[in-house]
C-alpha cells in the first residue's frame, strides 16, 4: 500500500465508529449560574459544575431564539471541555452572542443551561496572578511523566536509511532517553507488540518471540519501562486478513478462534516474565488493543470486544495477578463506561481503563470509576489518557506550532486532579503510520522532529518538569484570566517558581493572535524580606521555535549539513535574568511581562 492510498483510506474510515455503544450512565441536568463576561477579543464563561459530570458542552447562537449549536473550537475530536471556566475566542468586533451549556455524560449532552449573553469588548487587556507563598505546598502530580506515545518499538531495530536519510533506529532510541532524561518520563506506549517482526507463528502453531526480544532488549536499555498493547493480530490468526490499517498493513480483524487469542497473550505473558523476570513484568501495564471503537481499527462490535478483553485479562491474571490491565484504549474518551459495566456485570478484573481525546483538554472520567468501585467493592480503577495531544490529524501544521505550547500546559493543569496520566502522542517524528516524514518540518505528532530538535510543545513539558517543590495556589484574574491565561506555581525552600501561559482551544488562531495578548502581572505575597533573583525563559514566535529559525533559513526538505549545526546551535531554551526584586516587610515581590497569544513565561524568584 502506499503513502498516499494509506492516507486516503485512514481518511475515509477514521470517523466511523466500529460499533454503537451498550450502555450510558443516563442524561445529567444542566449547569446553573452561566454567566457570559466581555472581554478584549473574547468572552469568559462560568458556571457551576454538576455532581457526575463527565464535562460541558458549549453551545452558542447569535440570536436569542437560537439555533444554539455547539462550539467546535477544531481541535478535530471531542468538543466537550471538562470544567469552567471557557473562553470564546471565536467572536467578531462589535456582534453579540448568546450561550447555553449541557452537561456531558458518558450517554453525551444533556439539556441546555439558561441562555446568557455578551459580546467581545475594550477590555483592559491586563491580567493578574496572585500567587500565596504562605500556604501549605501540596504535591504537584506529575501526570506527564507517567507515560509517553511512540511510534512502534520495532523503529528500534530498522536497519533502512529513514527521512532526510536518518538513522531510523539510532534516533527513535535518543529521542526515548531525551524524553526519559529531561522530561523525567517512565513508561512508552507503542502500538504493534504482535507485528510480524516481532511475532511469528510456526508450523505447529506455537509463537515465537524472538524479534520480541531484540526489540524489547533495545528499548529496556534506554532505562524506561514498556506499556505492553496488546496489539495487532497476527495474520495466522485472524478472521479477515484484510483488514488493515496504517501504510504498515497491520492486521486489526478479530480473531478466526477465539481461544488462539487466548494462547497468544497467555503465552507472550509466560514468555515476558522468563525473559525479563517475574518481578520486573508485575510493574509493567498491559493495555488490550486500540481503539477499537473505530472502524479503521476494529471489524468486529463491542460486545467483539469486551470478549477480546475478557479473554485477554482472565490468561495474564491466571499466570500473575500483580500484572495490571486495562482498556478499553479507545478514541474520543468512547466505551469507558460500557467496558466498566461488562466488567461489573460478568466479574472481569479491570486495573485501569484507558482512553484517548485531541485538540482538547481531556473529560473527567472520576464519576464512572467512583460508580464501578462503589458497585463492585473493588479498589476504583486508574485513569490512564494514554493518546493526547493538539490534533489527532497527520501532517498538520498545529503540531510544529507555538500554539501547541501553551495547549499542553493548559491539558496537564487541568488533567492534574481528575487523571493519573496524560501520555502526549508522541515522542518523536520517527513515526510511519501514513507514511515517513517528507521534510523537516511537516505536521507530525513528535515532540521532537527528525532529528531530535526540540519543537515548542517539548519547551512547554520542560518548563512544566523543572518546577521544584510542592504546588501552592496561582490565581489569575482580569480580562482573561482563568480562562485565556492561566499559571501554576510551586514553592521550595529557596523560592518561588511560576508559569505563566496564554492559549486558547480555538485553532482558528494557530499562527497566532495580537488581540488576545495581555499585559499580565505576577505577584507573589509571604515572602521573606531580601532581595531575590528573577530568572525567566520564553517559549513564543521569537524564542524556543525551532520552527522560527527554519523558515528564516528558507531551507529546502531536509537540511545541508551546515543547516543542521546552525539548527542544532539554536536548539536550546534560552535563559534571561530579569532585575532582582527587592522584598521589603510587606512580603510582596511582583514582575510584570507582556505575554503574546500563543506564549509561555516562566519565573523563578530566588531569595539571595
Amino acid at each position: 500500500m502506499t503513502d498516499t492510498t494509506a492516507r486516503q483510506d485512514w481518511e475515509r474510515r477514521i470517523g466511523l465508529p466500529s460499533d454503537q455503544p451498550l450502555t450510558g450512565t443516563g442524561e445529567l441536568p444542566p449547569p446553573s449560574g452561566l454567566t457570559a463576561t466581555s472581554g478584549t477579543a473574547l468572552v469568559h464563561l462560568g458556571w457551576q459544575p454538576v455532581d457526575g459530570a463527565l464535562g460541558y458542552l458549549v453551545h452558542r447562537a447569535t440570536s436569542a431564539d437560537g439555533p444554539f449549536t455547539p462550539l467546535d473550537h477544531l481541535g478535530g475530536d471531542v468538543l466537550a471541555v471538562p470544567h469552567p471556566p471557557y473562553a470564546d475566542t471565536m467572536v467578531e468586533p462589535g456582534a453579540t452572542y448568546h450561550y447555553r451549556v449541557a452537561t456531558w455524560s458518558d450517554s453525551g449532552a444533556g439539556a441546555l443551561s439558561d441562555a446568557v449573553a455578551a459580546a467581545p469588548g475594550d477590555g483592559t487587556g491586563a491580567v493578574a496572578v496572585a500567587i500565596d507563598a504562605t500556604a501549605t505546598p501540596t504535591p504537584l502530580p506529575d501526570v506527564w511523566r507517567r507515560m509517553i506515545g511512540a511510534e512502534h518499538l520495532s523503529l528500534l531495530i530498522r536497519d533502512e536509511p529513514g527521512p532526510g536519510g536518518s538513522d531510523v533506529a539510532a534516533e527513535y532510541a535518543e529521542a526515548l532517553r531525551i524524553m526519559k532524561d529531561e522530561i523525567g518520563v517512565r513508561t512508552v506506549r507503542a502500538h504493534g507488540t504482535f507485528l510480524p517482526e516481532t511475532v511469528t507463528v510456526d508450523a505447529d502453531g506455537t509463537f515465537d518471540f524472538a524479534g520480541l526480544d531484540e526489540v524489547y532488549d533495545r528499548f529496556l536499555a534506554t532505562g524506561l519501562k514498556p506499556v505492553v498493547e496488546l496489539s495487532f493480530m497476527p495474520r495466522e490468526l485472524t478472521a479477515d486478513p484484510g483488514h488493515t490499517v496504517f501504510s504498515y498493513r497491520a492486521q486489526v480483524s478479530v480473531p478466526r478462534e477465539w481461544e488462539r487469542w487466548g494462547d497468544l497473550v497467555r503465552s507472550l505473558t509466560a514468555h515476558l516474565r522468563e525473559r525479563y523476570g517475574a518481578d520486573e513484568v508485575a510493574t509493567w501495564e498491559f493495555e488490550v488493543w486500540n481503539e477499537a471503537n473505530l472502524e479503521v481499527f476494529w471489524n468486529g462490535t463491542q460486545e467483539d470486544y469486551h470478549r477480546l478483553y475478557e479473554i485477554a485479562v482472565r490468561e495474564i491474571k491466571t499466570i500473575d495477578e500483580r500484572i495490571r490491565v486495562g482498556g478499553p484504549s479507545s478514541a474520543a474518551a468512547g466505551w469507558v463506561g460500557a467496558l466498566l459495566e461488562h466488567c461489573r456485570a460478568n466479574d472481569v478484573p479491570v486495573d485501569f481503563v484507558s482512553t484517548h481525546t485531541y485538540g482538547n483538554a481531556p473529560l473527567d472520567l472520576r464519576p464512572l470509576t467512583r460508580s464501578f468501585a462503589q458497585a463492585t467493592g473493588k479498589a476504583e480503577p486508574e485513569i490512564l489518557w494514554t493518546e493526547w495531544g493538539v490534533t489527532p490529524t497527520h501532517f498538520h501544521h498545529v503540531s510544529d506550532s507555538v500554539f501547541s505550547a501553551p495547549f499542553v500546559l493548559h491539558g496537564m493543569k487541568s488533567a492534574l486532579g481528575s487523571t493519573d496520566c496524560l501520555a502526549y502522542w508522541v515522542c518523536s517524528d520517527q513515526f510511519e503510520e501514513l507514511g515517513w516524514p517528507p521534510r523537516l518540518l511537516h505536521g507530525g505528532f513528535g515532540l521532537l522532529t527528525v532529528g531530535n530538535l526540540r519543537k515548542p510543545r517539548f519547551w512547554a513539558l520542560y518548563l512544566l518538569s523543572r518546577l521544584a517543590g510542592g504546588r501552592v495556589p496561582a490565581e489569575c484574574t482580569g480580562d482573561g484570566g482563568g480562562s485565556l491565561v492561566e499559571a501554576i506555581a510551586t514553592r521550595a525552600d529557596d523560592g518561588v517558581a511560576v508559569l505563566v501561559w496564554n492559549g486558547t482551544l480555538d485553532q482558528s488562531k494557530v499562527d497566532g493572535a495580537p488581540g488576545l495578548a495581555r499585559a499580565v502581572t505576577v505577584t507573589v505575597s509571604g515572602l521573606a524580606p531580601g532581595t531575590y533573583a528573577v530568572e525567566s525563559a520564553r517559549v513564543d514566535e521569537e524564542h524556543a521555535n525551532i520552527g522560527r529559525v527554519w523558515r528564516e533559513m528558507d531551507g529546502g526538505d531536509w537540511p545541508t549539513e551546515d543547516q543542521w549545526a546552525t539548527l542544532r546551535s539554536s536548539d536550546e531554551l534560552p535563559i534571561e535574568y530579569l532585575a532582582k526584586v527587592a522584598v521589603g516587610d510587606d512580603g510582596v515581590a511582583s514582575v510584570a511581562f507582556e505575554l503574546p497569544m500563543p506564549g509561555i513565561r516562566s519565573l523563578r524568584l530566588t531569595r539571595q
